[in-house]
């Protein structure tokens, strides 16, 4: 008699486990998209005041600022597939107490503030995990590509989900859309479920760094201050992005003040650079860059200031800002894809998490100076 082993099938992994988490991730954040634009909808109609969803970005963004530093600590202590997975489900669990809320003719603005707070809270886990799980799922020469890649889960819903959600209210109404944001995420789940994440490799950084969660969670900011490269690249990045910063703060009024306030042709020139980092995130999920990625980062922050900033100042009607905002926006998935990618390369990956954390949190510090 012979016997037959069940061969256990092989999970995907490597680029393929990749683009299906990509894929997952894609489709969800854009249902989720569709899902804050039908919602400003409701709010305007309910309130008569778009302004009554401002608070929604505090409530979105306050965990991110409180509780950053522990995510981090915690994607590194725990099994990151995992994190991933709870990140979207806590998400989910926000939408689905909309969308119950709604159903039951309950909703009122505070429950999308705190549904907000909820999916901040999940949204602070989310990136550190997978920002930390690129770096054990490929091999390094694929992170340039892996993180053009991901700027498309950032920059494609925003211009597609204004369109898709708009053409679809009328037929479904915002219950609909939020079903299908709901649905999207088990999606979203079912990619993780079925792909290989390996955990990262046990490195003498990740054991200086262990003890309880408090000193854990500083570590990321310690690691930084302790490498001189990594601290000089984060201080060219904060500065660049500051005198970009402000310069990007004078382009709505620059607009406006040559287009009688006309709110369209701020909306043209707005969406012209959403179109130009897309295809630019398309060009480097494609090609990959530069293989020296140091090049990709002067190279396209010298043409982004070049065709976004001083073409579009020599401009004087809407068809050449709209070419100009476009250009320039092509090239910042070249610069940020390949500074992710020398994180990603140079950070022990069992303290990517806490880095990541730490290093966002104080690029974010900048945002409120510009």
């Amino acid at each position: 008699m012979t016997l037959r082993l069940a061969v256990r099938p092989k999970r995907p992994e490597g680029m393929t486990g990749f683009a299906l988490v990509w894929a997952g991730q894609l489709v969800s954040v854009l249902a989720s998209s569709m899902t804050n634009f039908a919602l400003t909808i409701w709010a305007y109609q309910e309130t008569g005041s778009a302004t009554a969803l401002g608070g929604v970005t505090t409530a979105f963004v306050l965990p991110f600022l409180l509780l950053s530093p522990i995510a981090g600590a915690m994607v590194d202590r725990y099994n990151r597939k995992l994190m991933m997975m709870v990140s979207d489900l806590t998400a989910i669990t926000a939408t689905v107490g909309i969308l119950v809320l709604h159903a039951f003719g309950m909703m009122q603005m505070w429950h999308i503030y705190a549904a907000a707070a909820l999916t901040g809270l999940g949204n602070t886990f989310q990136w550190p995990a997978y920002s930390a799980a690129i770096s054990t799922m490929l091999p390094k020469e694929q992170y340039s590509r892996a993180n053009g890649m991901m700027s498309l889960v950032e920059t494609g819903p925003s211009v597609l989900a204004p369109m898709l959600a708009g053409a679809l209210l009328p037929f479904i109404g915002l219950t609909g859309i939020l079903g299908l944001d709901v649905a999207t995420f088990f999606l979203a789940i079912g990619a993780l479920l079925v792909v290989h994440v390996p955990p990262p490799a046990r490195r003498a950084a990740g054991a200086a760094g262990r003890g309880n969660l408090l000193r854990e969670s500083v570590y990321g900011f310690h690691y930084i201050l302790a490498r001189r490269s990594l601290l000089s690249l984060l201080l060219f990045f904060l500065l660049l992005n500051l005198v970009i910063g402000m310069a990007y703060q004078v382009l709505a009024p620059f607009v406006l003040a040559r287009t009688g306030n006309s709110s369209t042709s701020l909306g043209a020139v707005q969406s012209a650079w959403a179109v130009g980092a897309v295809a630019g995130g398309l060009l480097i999920g494609i090609w990959g860059g530069f293989r020296r990625r140091m090049t990709s980062i002067f190279l396209g922050e010298a043409l982004t200031g070049i065709l976004g900033l001083i073409l579009f100042g020599l401009g004087r009607n809407l068809v050449w800002w709209m070419l100009a905002t476009g250009l320039g926006a092509i090239f910042m998935p070249f610069v940020n894809g390949a500074s992710q990618a020398i994180w990603q390369a140079k950070v022990a990956p069992d303290v990517q998490g806490r880095v990541f954390s730490a290093r966002r949190l104080i690029a974010w510090g900048v945002g409120p100076i510009t």
